[in-house]
């Protein structure tokens, strides 16, 4: 039928001019890259596709009602951000990793935690992310 079209033949066509706010400029170092990122978005997790830990934290935003820049890395990219030293201690917890409000808040335990001890959402309606919420 005429009209009909499969989902592999629509492709998202970006002009030389269009620039995403997540646009990785190649001319940029991996650090300054990584720290735009944290500053351009209010809540960005950098994750792995296959990572339980990763679908969890991404759920756990979700279901509160905040949808994360996500930043899906590659193997490679994992040690770029541990260069990055974002958490200070170097640790194996690289990814997932949260920045909210531009500062580091950790890894999964750090963010259960965080909602836990009833700070996230006040910390998210703080940063403009959750509006209209009663706490």
């Amino acid at each position: 039928m005429q009209g009909l079209r499969s989902d592999a033949e629509f492709t998202l066509q970006l002009s030389p001019t269009t620039a995403s706010p997540l646009a990785i400029n190649i001319s940029e170092s991996t650090h300054t890259t990584i720290q735009r990122l944290i500053t351009e978005s209010p809540v960005v997790i950098f994750s792995r596709s296959d990572c339980y830990m990763c679908d969890v934290m991404k759920r756990l935003f979700y279901s509160i009602g905040v949808y994360p820049t996500v930043i899906e890395l590659e193997e490679d990219e994992i040690a770029d951000l541990a260069a990055f030293n974002c958490h200070g201690g170097g640790g194996d917890d690289v990814a997932p990793v949260v920045f909210i409000g531009g500062s580091f808040v950790g890894g999964l335990e750090s963010l259960v935690a965080i909602h836990l001890s009833g700070c996230l959402v006040s910390r998210l309606v703080e940063i403009g992310v959750l509006q209209g919420v009663v706490l």
